[in-house]
């Protein structure tokens, strides 16, 4: 399968090119390199060498190291301050996930995405929250003509544990007016992981009805704590914590959750 546009610029990174270079040559935005490659660690190969001066050069590699040292400083205590996860934790995140990736309408469940840690934290909420078998779950994807289909079920069924034999059909955007930018970005298309009943209500219908009402209920609370906040005097606003119950025990498995 041919490499992503990010994977090329990524290999071509860890070889030394600069991003001037690397945008000349894959045709890409150094924005969109600044977010690809801002934690590939940089030393310049020798032809780059040749064509910066040395000053420019050392400030250059200086700053990007110096950058790379903040993110993983930061990354580190923000680890620290999310502590260990808890069930109730795994629910809260899991219902905010399907706010923004998860169908609405129609009660159907379904998580559409392209990444596979979306996919990953979408299927083990569903596992553990929602206690569906893992036969309950179907997969498709939707990917672009030149990608390879058995290469691309055969990445998603082995980073989800989900059987081929359970995917759908994949659909292929055959659009000839698609933005060339966009080409390879997506080199194994956008997952759709949907929940099928089998014939129990429990994991069709009336799991999507669940999950409508944990929203509501979320809207409900937030819309009903930032009410009794507007009109607490300015000095109390700055005391007022969300009304949460107190956590539930860590999660006994968080094994099971493979982060890609």
């Amino acid at each position: 399968m041919k490499k992503s546009l990010k994977q090329q610029a990524v290999d071509l990174r860890k070889d030394g090119w600069s991003y001037n270079i690397i945008a000349e040559q894959l045709k890409v935005a150094k924005s969109s390199l600044s977010g690809w490659l801002a934690e590939i660690p940089y030393q310049p190969n020798e032809e780059v060498q040749k064509r910066i001066k040395t000053g420019p050069l050392k400030s250059g590699i200086n700053s990007h190291n110096q950058k790379l040292a903040s993110i993983q400083k930061t990354k580190s205590r923000a680890a620290l301050e999310l502590g260990k996860f808890t069930k109730r934790d795994l629910w809260m995140i899991g219902i905010g996930l399907y706010i923004s990736e998860g169908t609405k309408t129609f009660e159907n469940v379904r998580v559409i995405n392209s990444d596979p840690n979306v996919i990953l934290l979408a299927l083990f909420w569903f596992k553990n929250i929602c206690k569906v078998p893992i036969k309950n779950f179907s997969l498709a994807v939707h990917l672009y003509p030149d990608t390879s289909i058995n290469e691309t079920i055969n990445f998603w069924s082995k980073i989800t544990g989900i059987p081929s034999s359970q995917f759908s059909k994949c659909q292929i955007d055959k659009r000839l007016n698609k933005s060339q930018k966009k080409e390879r970005i997506l080199p194994y298309g956008t997952a759709h992981l949907s929940i099928k009943s089998c014939g129990k209500p429990e994991f069709g219908v009336l799991l999507h009805r669940r999950i409508m009402g944990w929203i509501q209920e979320s809207f409900n609370q937030v819309r009903g704590y930032s009410l009794m906040v507007k009109h607490l005097p300015s000095k109390e606003k700055s005391r007022v914590r969300f009304p949460l119950p107190a956590p539930s025990t860590s999660l006994s498995n968080t094994s099971n959750l493979r982060l890609f």
